[in-house]
């Protein structure tokens, strides 16, 4: 199927429309936390600023619909937007079940060019899913919550990936339509993906100034960083993104910058595992 091709818009904006799920947020069977369980959630210093991401996504995405010109590709931004509200939605019921610290905040005014920003936000949501594969299996393998906790994140999960395949076959279609050659939609691909990082690396300090870390406190942080290695992130980042993308159908573009750059780091890191032993007898 050729990307850019009527065929291959109508394949992808179906898929996602088909797979959409209804549900409330509000009915999910959230459990009922411990005392010391609800001290590691309301420990975590970054609800506030993942509050304001949801809803901030929620307003581009809604904002962005009725410049969408072709109607089959409006028809899946407006479901995309009604599922980026409900992740806001999600995180509400959890802030007020659990009594966490965050509120809504003013969601600041956006660009005149709103395909810019809703192009933003796709990168940055594909970076933010991979990273959080990793972050995820790390936070369930600590047992940081209970098992049933974590189904209720996985949902979350499952449609932040739909999320990012519909935007990369979404970018690919727009792309092929304008022309721009291969090399030129992975310089473009770099340029957005390094403005994302910019962001992410904003909110992890913005979400540490919140409270300066006090409250997040070291067995706690140690849950996750007990037996933690940048290989090992690395390589559950990889793992979890190929495990979920087995779920789509595969005639279906997929991400592959990111994973093509965690491969990358992994061959880096093994021949340097494999070269240093003879480094060191050679200096010795």
């Amino acid at each position: 199927m050729e990307a850019g091709s009527e065929a291959h818009k109508v394949f992808f904006c179906k898929q996602f429309v088909d797979t959409h799920q209804i549900f409330d947020p509000a009915s999910l069977p959230w459990p009922e936390l411990t005392a010391d369980e609800l001290t590691r959630l309301r420990a975590v210093p970054f609800w506030q600023e993942v509050y304001h991401t949801e809803r901030r996504a929620g307003a581009i995405v809604d904002a962005f619909i009725p410049q969408v010109v072709d109607p089959i590709v409006r028809e899946a931004v407006r479901v995309q937007g009604l599922e980026e509200a409900r992740h806001a939605e999600l995180i509400r019921v959890m802030i007020e079940r659990y009594g966490l610290d965050a509120h809504p905040q003013p969601i600041e005014d956006f660009p005149p060019d709103l395909e810019t920003a809703f192009i933003d936000f796709g990168f940055g949501e594909c970076l933010d899913a991979f990273l959080g594969f990793g972050a995820f299996k790390s936070a369930r393998q600590s047992q940081f919550l209970p098992e049933s906790m974590f189904d209720i994140f996985d949902v979350l999960m499952f449609e932040e990936t739909r999320h990012i395949v519909f935007f990369i076959n979404y970018m690919a279609w727009r792309e092929k339509r304008r022309g721009l050659g291969s090399a030129r939609r992975m310089a473009k691909s770099l340029r957005f993906y390094g403005r994302a990082l910019g962001r992410l690396a904003g909110m992890m300090r913005r979400g540490r100034n919140a409270n300066d870390g006090r409250d997040f406190a070291v067995t706690q942080t140690n849950l996750f960083l007990d037996g933690f290695s940048f290989r090992g992130f690395v390589e559950d980042c990889h793992r979890e993104n190929a495990r979920r993308m087995r779920a789509f159908d595969p005639e279906l573009m997929q991400p592959r910058l990111l994973p093509g750059i965690a491969d990358l780091a992994l061959r880096g890191i093994s021949l340097w595992d494999k070269t240093r032993p003879i480094l060191r007898r050679e200096h010795e």
